[in-house]
């Protein structure tokens, strides 16, 4: 799925070029990447993007490997929930017993081998009816993310290398409390956003969740490749929840496994993130750019513009663009989708 937009990740991140088709982490995008991490599990002729048509040309371009085909365009932005019914739909017509991986195309992985063996190994209990999450173990009591906790092994589905769970639920953002107890327990996980399914469990399950936006999708799974299919897709995301997958159908899923996984997982959630991810000198910054430094430590500054220069400050973000310039603590980076907002309320939407 390519559809967001980024707004933690403004000024960089913009509507026309969101954050999965900027290089925020090596030479290569993040779309590029999570395309080119799959290989030789997933190949590209097998891959299935999710967008809209703004998005679309620019991901063609940088991942020409990609049949044109596996490009599934949404009408407007709906969420994950309806992103994710979307691509099952047109996988299913091509397939009707895929097993399904549904990921973001903005994660951050820095153990590509472990990832594969996980992902991989997903399959098993997917083909047995569950839908299979990859949590993350986490690294720290976050109240970013939501959870995911873990009941009784699988031992059926489980080996000596990955170890398959029952999920007992999704856990909203915690307080710093909860979070820390969480941690402290041992049964919970970051919630990844990353799904094993195949299309036919995940269909169904949006079959008795959601029924009406259900029935529209197989309207519009017989109007695929048909003069129709516009109409019919319009239909079906009018009637679609506005949800993350996770609210759709995975909170209330009838059989859902999870697989633990420690492999340097990030989701580029903030500028915070590449703090955590990226190379640090001697002070704890990361710099991207031309870059003076005097007495500054733990902060990020990145901009090709000009000389940035800095005295005296720490724990700060400097993300220096042509049109627009943020300055931020880094505590207070998940505020930076308020200034996208007052940009958007104000008229200014050109910025964003």
């Amino acid at each position: 799925m390519a559809g967001g937009s980024g707004t933690r990740l403004w000024p960089l991140s913009r509507t026309t070029v969101p954050k999965q088709a900027l290089a925020l982490t090596g030479d290569r995008t993040m779309f590029q990447t999570t395309v080119e991490r799959l290989h030789p599990l997933i190949l590209p002729a097998n891959v299935h993007v999710v967008t809209n048509a703004a998005m679309a040309p620019l991901f063609r371009e940088q991942m020409p490997a990609i049949p044109e085909r596996n490009y599934i365009i949404e009408p407007y932005a709906n969420d994950s929930g309806p992103a994710a019914a979307l691509g099952l739909t047109h996988i299913h017509q091509v397939d009707p017993e895929a097993v399904v991986a549904i990921l973001a195309a903005d994660h951050y992985i820095s153990d590509v081998a472990g990832f594969l063996a996980v992902l991989d190994w997903a399959q098993h209990p997917a083909k047995a009816g569950f839908i299979t999450t990859l949590g993350i173990q986490p690294t720290s009591p976050s109240t970013g993310f939501g959870y995911v906790e873990r009941g009784p092994k699988l031992d059926a589905f489980s080996s000596d290398a990955c170890s398959v769970f029952t999920a007992n639920g999704f856990r909203e953002k915690p307080s710093a409390d909860v979070a820390l107890a969480y941690v402290l327990g041992g049964a919970h996980f970051w919630n990844s956003g990353m799904f094993i399914v195949t299309t036919a469990t995940g269909l169904q399950e949006f079959a008795r969740q959601q029924p009406q936006f259900s029935a529209a999708l197989g309207r519009l799974q017989l109007a695929i490749d048909t003069p129709g299919y516009n109409e019919a897709l319009l239909e079906a995301w009018a009637c679609a929840p506005r949800k993350s997958l996770d609210f759709a159908i995975m909170e209330h899923a009838e059989k859902v496994a999870v697989i633990p996984m420690n492999v340097g997982w990030s989701d580029i959630g903030s500028w915070a993130s590449l703090l955590d991810i990226l190379d640090a000198d001697d002070h704890g910054n990361v710099i991207l750019g031309d870059h003076i430094a005097i007495d500054t430590r733990d902060s990020l500054v990145l901009g090709h513009q000009r000389v940035i220069a800095t005295i005296g400050v720490t724990d700060l973000i400097v993300v220096d663009t042509p049109d627009a310039l943020l300055i931020c603590a880094r505590d207070r980076v998940q505020d930076v989708k308020q200034v996208v907002e007052k940009l958007k309320a104000s008229g200014r939407s050109h910025i964003v």
